[in-house]
């Protein structure tokens, strides 16, 4: 057999020995360390304060789990001696920002009112909406945070590529997704040489999803070994980049998944190093998961034939524009005098567009966790969602409804089975061999909060009590 393996080896092309090598070098790694770091955790001598490590792993799809040939075995090894959940249900809108904002405040965007990967900005000529991501957290985000929780109570914390965080007190170690040079972090890291400070200042220009997830892993291990704070926030985000391009459980998704589990044995390795195995709790979270699509609709496309959109010099204006998040799409009627006149018949035209699942006026959506849109203008005012195998661009020419290869998306409903998310917990809190059905995105924060005796007294689920020591 092994000469068989080998012959099959040597007439690979180049490029895929290679790669099966790298694979082969990260997994048995990954096995080795994953074995040694969960053998060697100390015991629990309950006289310091606990530390909470939230770890997500950007669209991570649940179903991935089912997978007995899933090349991650740090994950396995912490469900295995922890909680694991069958499936873990997102909020809407299934977006990376709004999720994210949920996994540390415990209420959906009918309170935080965040509903893309940024905040939704309408230009005073009519153009199309903008996704403003670098806005301070404090004009974004309107909910309590678990850091904000965790300040008041003295504890420290810490930051690595979250979402929906900039400028915000409490944070006292961060290395952002659009790190700051000034920080400390970055500043120790350049002093390492593991980074330079040209890549700080042009981290996110000409650099690769997995480079990037290196340093942010790099950042991580560095608050641990010299800081440890209470509570650290990391976001793995490789995985929902090779996804969208290549699909979800694709080949390229499950070496995605691979260096997610690299990463993650990485910051466990670094907890050990910093001696606080017995006090710290992982938790494990991907904020939603990954369906395949082949066909995309251009809803402005429509509102272009409708006469709602107009070219206008190089550009297009309008009173009516659609946001597209893959999956679902936002329509905004920015003349609120038309509103009355239009929504109706908006809301009958796409109703009978194919592709489209569903259409919610703002009332409806409320219901499915919306915010109100007299309350936020983030909030639309017809709110689309797509059928399986659609999803929505923001194209304002070319057809209403093309095909495309197979690629992956998120943004549907929560209730899809496909965009259901993973959580594990396991460690210094987390009763050993615990197995939940399917659990809400709403009881993370509440569970963190209890570990760390911090209040979180809006959030909207309890926490998961049934799992903690």
């Amino acid at each position: 057999m092994d000469k068989i393996y080998t012959i099959a080896v040597l007439h690979m092309k180049p490029q895929k020995r290679i790669l099966l090598k790298q694979m082969s070098l990260l997994l048995l790694t990954a096995v080795v360390g994953c074995t040694v770091v969960l053998a060697q955790a100390p015991i629990n001598n309950g006289a310091k304060k606990p530390i909470v490590i939230l770890i997500t792993i950007d669209g991570f799809p649940a179903r991935a789990l089912e997978d007995p040939r899933l090349p991650m075995p740090t994950l396995r090894a912490l469900a295995a001696q922890g909680a694991v959940a069958m499936a873990m249900q997102p909020i809407n809108p299934t977006v990376t920002w709004p999720n994210h904002t949920s996994l540390i405040t415990g209420v959906n965007a009918s309170q935080h009112y965040i509903m893309a990967n940024g905040l939704i900005t309408f230009p005073t000529d009519g153009s199309a909406p903008k996704i403003e991501p670098w806005v301070d957290k404090d004009k974004l985000v309107h909910a309590r945070t678990l850091y904000e929780a965790a300040a008041e109570k003295g504890l420290t914390t810490g930051q690595v590529d979250w979402v929906a965080i900039y400028g915000a007190k409490g944070v006292q170690w961060q290395f952002g997704e659009k790190p700051d040079i000034h920080d400390v972090i970055p500043q120790e890291l350049i002093a390492h040489g593991i980074v330079t400070r040209e890549q700080v200042e042009k981290f996110g220009e000409k650099s690769s999803a997995a480079w990037r997830d290196q340093v942010w892993t790099d950042a991580a291990v560095d608050i641990i070994e010299k800081h440890t704070p209470n509570l650290l926030l990391l976001h793995l985000l490789q995985s929902d980049s090779t996804q969208h391009q290549y699909g979800p459980l694709t080949p390229a998704a499950y070496l995605a998944y691979a260096y997610a589990d690299h990463c993650l044995q990485r910051v466990v390795d670094a907890v050990r190093s910093a001696g606080a195995l017995d006090r710290t709790t992982f938790i494990l979270a991907s904020d939603h998961g990954f369906a395949t699509y082949t066909h995309t609709i251009a809803p402005n496309v429509a509102l272009v034939d409708q006469g709602l959109i107009r070219k206008e010099g190089n550009g297009y204006v309008g009173d009516v524009w659609v946001k597209a998040e893959g999956g679902s799409a936002s329509l905004y009627i920015r003349n609120a005098s038309r509103r009355a006149q239009l929504l109706p018949k908006l809301k009958a035209y796409f109703a009978g567009l194919p592709g489209v699942s569903r259409v919610y006026t703002n009332d409806e959506a409320q219901y499915i966790g919306l915010p109100s849109d007299t309350a936020s203008d983030q909030a639309p005012q017809l709110y689309l969602t797509a059928a399986p195998d659609y999803a929505f661009s923001d194209s304002v020419d070319g057809p209403l409804i093309r095909n495309n290869p197979p690629r992956g998306q998120h943004g549907y409903l929560n209730t899809m089975p496909d965009m259901q998310a993973l959580f594990v917990a396991s460690g210094a809190s987390i009763k050993p061999g615990i197995h939940l059905g399917t659990i809400s995105n709403l009881q993370v924060a509440p569970t963190i909060a209890k570990i760390l005796g911090v209040q979180l007294p809006d959030a909207i689920e309890p926490p998961l009590s049934q799992i903690l020591r």
